[in-house]
Parts: structure tokens; C-alpha cells; sequence
């Protein structure tokens, strides 16, 4: 007998979504990492709020839907409040039930804004941090330093010369700009759709584009990112921020394994002065390390950890979706990366505890 198609609306659920969402699904690892860095923060995040007044979205919540959007790969606040609102599974990871109505993704914003005074993303990064230095998946003793171009979300036509007007053009959303022949430098232009962002090209022959770098410090052990910042796009901002990290975060011991780029003096020196022996790898000329370095055991090893942390911007880049920034601003843009490089250490946190 073929079945009815007809679809009635039963008055009452008898299924939480808690029961909907099966004992071994990925989340709910991630979802037990979350609660407990939650619950860490709790009193940073209390300080943001009045004590009086009209209730917000819970920050709890705020910050656990941020979550699925960097793990889902979900380009805009408006699709993640519609993803939100239909998907059991993603009411069950925030902590809505299934009556509850979702947010409009403007207030949504607008809350998410009210993070960036707290350096929320930075407690949050630290809790989970912490919880795996309680796991034992850190060791706090070999590192690996690089950086990564992020592109701005600003077009080439938005860089013009810091005292000339905008153009007077009738199409203001896509205005005719010739700049063809034009000389145009950082220290002569800006971007008027993000200030912050810097011309930059990552090498001879490739295309220039208004850009950030992003800096990753991971630690050797397991491949978790140890600190992670955002900075302006010049020639010497990964160097400098490397060693600002290393001294951060090292005891003044250990190792560091890093590309050709940092194979220069000042860097070397820079880490010694930090007690770290510097594993760069080897230039055919104009070497800063000797093979007093490059001759022991631990120096291939730096060399062949070092790649892990290609797979941590690969990671950010394809399913956090860093490659083209969807934020403006350096404050805000360092904020969703610090942010992308927690979500990054939970789900590798999560697959390393699995196998133990």
C-alpha cells in the first residue's frame, strides 16, 4: 500500500534535539571543549554586561554559534542564522530548543561587535589552551614560526592617494578608476574601504593585493597553534612578530624550526638572545646558521615538523575561510583569527584525544 504524503503539524515535540544527535557524532567533543573554555571565561565575559537593562543574546551562545560557523565554512551571519534556525543539529551545538526563535543576523552583529572590547577571542584561545596543556598535547619546548598572506576584503580600485579627495564618479558601487602607469605606495595611498589594510605582494612576479599577515607559533608535539596574530603586510612584520611570539610563549629553552625567509641575522640572534637554538632552513648563500646546527638529530626533525604548519593555514584558509577576509579593520580581523586558530586546535584536540 503506498504511504500518504499528507504532512500535519503536531501540536506538541516529544524529541529534544539532545536526543537527535547521536553519542558519537564529532560535535559533541568539540561541544564539551567549548562549554568547559566557556565556563573559564565566564567572568570576562560578565564583565562586557550591564547589570540592569534588556537581556542579550547569552554570550554562551554568541560564541558557540561563531564556532559552527568557522567549522562549517559559513560565509555570512545571515546564513548562519538560517542555517541556525533549521538545522537540529546546529540548535543542539548552540543551545536553543527547537520552539525558540533565532536571532535576526543584524543583532547578531551587533552583539558580536560588543566581543571585540573584551579581547574575548584571546580568553577563549587561552582556554582552550589550557585545556590541552592539561592532556599533556603540549610541550612547550619546540616550535615552529610562520606567516601567511590574508587578503583584505577591500578592492585595488579603493587605494588612492592619502590626500587627494575620492572621486567625484555617479557609480559610487563600482567607480571607473584608471590607474594604470600610477606609482602607488603604502606610504603615498590608503585604502579607503579598509585603512588598515597594506599593498603587498609575496613575491617577484606575483600579483600585489591589499593584504594582512597572519603569524602562527606551533608547538612541535602535536601540531596545535600555541599564539597567533595579525599584523600589517610590510617585509619584516613575520620576523618581528615571531620573536614577540616566541618571547610570549617560550621558557628560554628549545627549539625553532622556520622557512628560508627567516634565515637571516637579526632573526637568528633574536632567538638566541630568547636561549632558543634556531632550526631555519639552509640558504645556498648568505647562511645565518652553521652546521654546529644543521648537523645534530634535532635540527632534520624542526625541519620535517615544520610543515605542520602549513596544514593549520590550510585549515583556516579553506574551511575557516581566511583566504579572502570577510572583516575590516586589523583590531577585528586579528580577533577572527585568533578565534579560527581555537576552533583549528579543538578539532585537532579532538582527533588526538580520540586516538589515546
Amino acid at each position: 500500500m503506498r504511504g500518504s504524503d499528507e504532512q500535519t503539524t503536531h501540536l506538541f515535540s516529544y524529541l529534544s534535539p539532545e536526543s537527535r544527535v547521536r553519542p558519537d557524532h564529532p560535535l559533541r567533543a568539540i561541544r564539551a571543549m567549548t562549554d568547559a573554555a566557556l565556563a573559564d571565561i565566564s567572568p570576562a565575559l560578565a564583565a562586557l554586561y550591564a547589570t540592569t537593562g534588556r537581556p542579550s543574546i547569552p554570550p554562551e551562545q554568541l560564541l558557540r554559534a561563531l564556532v559552527l560557523q568557522v567549522l562549517y565554512s559559513v560565509r555570512s551571519e545571515r546564513l548562519l542564522m538560517e542555517e541556525i534556525d533549521y538545522s537540529i543539529l546546529f540548535r543542539w551545538f548552540v543551545g536553543v530548543g527547537l520552539d525558540e526563535p533565532i536571532w535576526s543576523h543584524s543583532t547578531f552583529s551587533k552583539n558580536r561587535d560588543r566581543l571585540l572590547r573584551g579581547d574575548i577571542a584571546g580568553a577563549f584561545f587561552v582556554a582552550v589552551q589550557e585545556q590541552a596543556r592539561a592532556a599533556g598535547l603540549l610541550s612547550d619546548e619546540h616550535f615552529t614560526v610562520d606567516g601567511t598572506q590574508l587578503e583584505a576584503w577591500a578592492s585595488l580600485k579603493s587605494f588612492q592617494p592619502r590626500e587627494a579627495p575620492p572621486p567625484d564618479d555617479p557609480d559610487r558601487g563600482n567607480p571607473t578608476i584608471n590607474f594604470k602607469g600610477q606609482a602607488r605606495r603604502n606610504d603615498t595611498h590608503v585604502s579607503r574601504t579598509d585603512g588598515d589594510a597594506k599593498l603587498y605582494r609575496k613575491a617577484d612576479g606575483e600579483k600585489a593585493v591589499l593584504a594582512y599577515l597572519g603569524h602562527v607559533l606551533l608547538d612541535n608535539r602535536h601540531g596545535l597553534v600555541q599564539h597567533a596574530v595579525v599584523t600589517p603586510a610590510d617585509g619584516y612584520a613575520e620576523r618581528a612578530a615571531a620573536l614577540l611570539m616566541l618571547e610570549a610563549c617560550t621558557a628560554g629553552r628549545g627549539t625553532v624550526g622556520a622557512d628560508k625567509g627567516y634565515n637571516v641575522p637579526d632573526f637568528v640572534a633574536g632567538v638566541r638572545a630568547l636561549g632558543l637554538t634556531p632550526h631555519v632552513a639552509e640558504k645556498a648563500k648568505y647562511n645565518a646558521i652553521d652546521g654546529r646546527v644543521t648537523r645534530t638529530p634535532g635540527y632534520a626533525l624542526s625541519q620535517q615538523k615544520r610543515k605542520l604548519v602549513e596544514q593549520v593555514f590550510g585549515w583556516m584558509k579553506t574551511v575557516g575561510l581566511l583566504r579572502k577576509l570577510r572583516h575590516r579593520g586589523g583590531e577585528r580581523v586579528d580577533w577572527v583569527v585568533t578565534f579560527t586558530a581555537a576552533a583549528y586546535n579543538m578539532v585537532r584536540m579532538r582527533s588526538l584525544l580520540a586516538g589515546t
